[in-house]
């Protein structure tokens, strides 16, 4: 058995925090769709700032190449990046509660692995799986739910083009909205964490409101 952690820690590591937020911190749940650059930046953001819950999904495990921008280790390569990424944020905090999914997202599923979550954050890789993260922000199963996803955060331009943009109601654009990754602009751990934090504190944003 691991050595038992002090229920005080909790309001110790969440000390900084600001005031207002506090309480409705430690009752937020966020969802992360992809375990990658963006999602495993964003999750870890949010770790430390003491949030209840995160469910993570990704069908992905760590290679060489991930280790530039993404929130893993040279011991983590040939495992899942869902059990990484929740071993990791349990050595940043142990109380939060990490629901994991080694899963491809699909139509068929996303719906019942994100039931509980009001915060969606989308840090997908393809235009597919983005393409169809939109099309379930469509269904009346996620009208009430809150999206934040990114577009255009390759290359090394300047950090004050990525931006947070209300697309509509529910759905929040992190990113340039142009620079996407390619063999010219790379995807790099600078610009990729910027976009991360982004998305990371606009899910904050929006638990002030909801909570």
């Amino acid at each position: 058995m691991g050595k038992r952690i002090d229920p005080s820690f909790y309001s110790q590591i969440t000390e900084r925090n600001s005031s207002d937020i506090k309480e409705k911190i430690k009752l937020a749940v966020v969802g992360i769709a992809g375990c990658g650059g963006l999602g495993s930046n964003a999750a870890i953001a949010l770790a430390r700032i003491g949030i209840k819950k995160l469910i993570i999904a990704d069908f992905d495990k760590v290679e060489p190449s991930n280790l530039n921008r993404q929130q893993f280790f040279i011991r983590d390569i040939g495992k899942y990046k869902t059990d990484a990424l929740g071993k990791f944020i349990k050595c940043v905090n142990p109380f939060i509660i990490i629901e994991k999914h080694n899963i491809k997202l699909t139509l068929r599923n996303i719906f019942s692995i994100y039931s509980e979550c009001p915060i969606i954050i989308e840090a997908f890789d393809k235009v597919s799986e983005k393409s169809m993260i939109l099309k379930a922000f469509g269904d009346v199963r996620f009208g009430k739910k809150y999206l934040i996803t990114a577009s255009g955060l390759a290359g090394y331009y300047s950090s004050n083009f990525i931006k947070t943009k209300k697309l509509s109601t529910n759905i929040f654009l992190c990113g340039d909205n142009q620079n996407e990754g390619n063999e010219k602009n790379g995807l790099m751990a600078p610009r990729v964490m910027i976009a991360a934090g982004h998305q990371a504190n606009a899910a904050v944003n929006l638990i002030s409101k909801i909570y």
